[in-house]
């Protein structure tokens, strides 16, 4: 069994909320760097009438993708959408990865 990245767990977990989610971080090869959605987004779901972007990351830096939302340019329009915007935060103790799940909308 191969291992999951932890984007694929949110995907997963955003499943079993009731969403439809994709992976909308893109690589560029020219940069070989990846880019993610208005600079800030891995992760869109649709689901329940409602719009989820999640920025994933280890637990270890959630507030720095905190910082990183509230900088946004974007983060107005985005908020003013209705979206739900979350950070997940993955670590891994003793052989199970945990999130911690905070709401910055």
């Amino acid at each position: 069994m191969s291992k999951q990245s932890i984007t694929q767990k949110t995907r997963e977990a955003l499943k079993e909320r009731g969403f439809v989610s994709e992976k909308v971080e893109k690589y560029n090869a020219f940069t070989k760097r990846y880019n993610d959605l208005f600079g800030v987004w891995d992760v869109l779901g649709v689901g329940n009438g409602e719009t989820i972007a999640v920025q994933v990351t280890s637990r270890a830096h959630i507030s720095e993708r905190i910082k990183k939302i509230e900088e946004s340019e974007h983060i107005g329009a985005v908020r003013d959408a209705g979206w739900i915007l979350e950070v997940h935060g993955w670590d891994k103790v003793k052989n199970r990865y945990r999130c911690k799940i905070v709401d910055v909308s």
